[in-house]
């Protein structure tokens, strides 16, 4: 896949955590589910930083080591993008607050996408 069209999915899907994590949460529907939001935030942050690795892979395309560069790269990025998100929440929403247990749970997404895209690094080679 060209590494525009990875590009422009990843950019895609950072936009649209970013809305969803700063839009009124007023607007979304209760749903009574233990830690619900933290599973939500973990699986931004993997699916977040998988999209961010498929795009820094082909952009360091290569020797091994820069693998391991697009999988650093993409972790940080995460993990800065969601501490971000969290002071937004708290700076320009009124339904939302900070909180470090979504970082964590962001922090565990990623470092859990890193840890998968390790483990199937053959079938991610192929995209």
């Amino acid at each position: 896949m060209p590494k525009q069209l990875l590009l422009i999915w990843a950019i895609i899907c950072s936009g649209i955590i970013a809305y969803l994590c700063l839009t009124d949460s007023g607007n979304l529907p209760v749903v009574n589910f233990p830690s619900l939001d933290k599973i939500v935030h973990f699986c931004f942050h993997f699916g977040f930083t998988i999209s961010w690795i498929l795009f820094f892979k082909k952009e360091l395309k290569g020797k091994e080591a820069d693998d391991y560069k697009a999988y650093l790269i993409s972790f940080i990025f995460s993990v800065f993008f969601g501490i971000t998100i969290e002071i937004l929440q708290n700076a320009l929403t009124v339904t939302r607050a900070a909180d470090i247990s979504d970082v964590l749970a962001n922090a565990l997404g990623a470092f859990m996408a890193v840890f998968s895209a390790i483990a199937f690094k053959k079938q991610i080679d192929k995209i």
